[in-house]
């Protein structure tokens, strides 16, 4: 039987943990703390022709899909800041879609997106790593999603999302032969 690969999803859809603890804590801050030298890897040896190919029909160019991503990330940095300085606030949403079809994240040298991701997920760890088990209860509410959310839910999050964008770029690579 052929399965066809969604290729908006090449990892599954995100699916909230079902538990919070002390193994799997780590394992998703390790997650994001291995991230910007994993999508620096995969992005570093492509031409920009290769850079301004899309990961699917109809979807973002690696270009896009890179500086999405440092995009996002400083919003979600943010957000976890935002939630452990005050209670449950409502967190500001932003059109990401419209935000990578502006000029600068289709044109712009992915080496930017890549150093604010190096810088940003440095913070974002050393944040992380502070936080208790009681912390990461702490909620913040997605008015565009209409829902609360736990920082220990976000964070379970942003690690699927550095693993879903990371096998955008490297199943295109491999579709492509660009080993």
């Amino acid at each position: 039987m052929n399965e066809t690969v969604d290729l908006r999803y090449p990892i599954g859809k995100f699916q909230p943990p079902q538990s919070i603890d002390d193994v799997n804590i780590p394992n998703h801050i390790g997650i994001i703390a291995s991230f910007p030298e994993k999508i620096r890897k995969a992005t570093s040896e492509l031409s920009d022709s290769q850079l301004d190919t899309p990961y699917r029909e109809g979807g973002w160019t690696i270009r896009q899909v890179v500086h999405h991503v440092a995009d996002s990330h400083v919003n979600s940095y943010c957000r976890f800041k935002l939630a452990m300085t005050e209670d449950n606030p409502t967190i500001r949403p932003y059109l990401e879609a419209r935000w990578a079809e502006l000029e600068e994240a289709k044109t712009a040298p992915v080496i930017y997106s890549l150093n604010i991701i190096d810088a940003i997920h440095a913070r974002w760890v050393l944040f992380l790593e502070t936080l208790s088990i009681d912390d990461f209860n702490k909620t913040f509410y997605h008015p565009e999603n209409k829902r609360t959310m736990t920082l220990f839910d976000a964070l379970a999050m942003y690690s699927w999302h550095c693993n879903h964008h990371l096998a955008h770029i490297n199943n295109l690579k491999t579709a492509r032969n660009w080993l």
